[in-house]
């Protein structure tokens, strides 16, 4: 008995010397345990399967933007609480903490920056501030961005991840959707090119707006899109759902995209595509 005491109270602390926290993480698609420094320098993309773990905005927009600069604006507007809402915590505190985990202001980040010296109107959303979730802030800003892109005329891009509308805004999140769908309809009509690039996950009142609206819809490989759950859908028609439902690659083969774009190559199709969308005066 002592022999087994010894083995078992030995052996958890050689394993923490030899793989020390924060070295070292676990992809969740196939398991694969990956050296942090080597994921970073591979897009935060698993080097087995290719599974495209989710990342920051500001990853984005050093991947993108060159010399991953962005003139941004609006970058002081933070939510208001209108119906004092409180579920396990009030929603002002959940704000604050949303802030203090991430450094950012809300869930979107907006400016205007250059890709191969191509000037654009740029938008990314963090799935980190509330689950990336679009509340009357997030759609102001979005406005805006389409509002400088028809001011400069310029194109946009925007970079979805988003759990969908922000319940505790209620209805003034739903109103959103409108706002900024009637927006690129301004846009469209002033043939100015928007490029929606949807991450893992986008879904609900997001997708159901301004992401799925874009003149070229862009897609990482395995991301989770669509807007309702998949238990809400399988229960409303009362049917299984076929194999990879809700994926990029069955939206894809479905027509709701145009392509699927591994995130190394995402500046450069995104340039590419620029050089043939061009503004038309």
């Amino acid at each position: 008995m002592e022999l087994f005491k010894k083995n078992q109270n030995s052996q958890p602390d050689q394993r923490k010397k030899e793989l020390p926290d924060g070295l070292w993480t676990k992809c969740n698609n196939c398991g694969e345990i990956i050296y942090i420094k080597e994921l970073e320098k591979n897009f935060w993309v698993c080097h087995k399967c290719d599974f495209h773990f989710r990342i920051l905005s500001s990853d984005y927009i050093g991947l993108i933007l060159d010399e991953g600069k962005l003139d941004e604006y609006d970058g002081n507007l933070i939510s208001a609480d209108p119906l004092e809402f409180k579920d396990s915590k009030r929603y002002p505190d959940r704000v604050k903490g949303a802030i203090k985990n991430t450094g950012l202001k809300e869930a979107i980040v907006c400016g205007c920056g250059t890709i191969d010296t191509k000037p654009v109107s740029f938008a990314v959303m963090n799935f980190g501030f509330v689950g990336g979730s679009m509340g009357s802030v997030v759609g102001e800003k979005v406005a805006r961005s389409i509002e400088r892109s028809l001011e400069k005329r310029i194109p946009l891009i925007i970079i979805s991840a988003s759990g969908g509308a922000r319940m505790q805004e209620g209805i003034l999140s739903l109103m959103q959707m409108a706002k900024t769908s009637s927006l690129l309809a301004l846009l469209y009509d002033q043939k100015i090119p928007y490029i929606s690039v949807l991450t893992n996950p986008t879904t609900a009142g997001v997708m159901a707006s301004y992401a799925s609206l874009g003149d070229i819809i862009i897609a990482e490989p395995q991301a989770l899109l669509g807007f309702a759950g998949q238990r809400v859908i399988k229960q409303t028609i009362g049917q299984d759902l076929p194999k990879g439902f809700q994926s990029s690659e069955f939206f894809l083969e479905h027509g709701f995209i145009d392509f699927i774009c591994h995130r190394r190559d995402l500046k450069k199709q995104i340039s590419s595509l620029l050089n043939y969308l061009k503004v038309q005066d």
